[in-house]
């Protein structure tokens, strides 16, 4: 049976994810407030900010600023989230 959310990333009821995707409390708040398409949507966002702050997933700090930055995003708490100042997607 499909499991549904009220996505706070998209404000609308969607399909839920399958399982928490990330560990820890903040793992299950997502698992219950984030549908399929908005934790994509952070996948998106996320694969930005490694690539344009050139963070390392291995590095502590790092991994981090990046739960920041997905508190942020997700959940408008914070001053992270958005894209870095003068982004620019590479279109290639």
């Amino acid at each position: 049976m499909t499991r549904y959310v009220k996505c706070v990333v998209l404000n609308a009821e969607l399909e839920a994810l399958d399982e928490p995707p990330h560990p820890g409390e903040l793992g299950q708040r997502i698992y219950d407030n984030v549908s399929k398409d908005g934790w994509r949507m952070w996948l998106e966002r996320l694969a930005a900010i490694i690539n344009e702050n050139g963070l390392s997933t291995l590095d502590e700090a790092a991994f981090e600023l990046i739960e920041a930055h997905m508190v942020g995003f997700l959940f408008n708490e914070g001053d992270m989230g958005q894209l870095p100042e003068g982004f620019k997607p590479h279109n290639g």
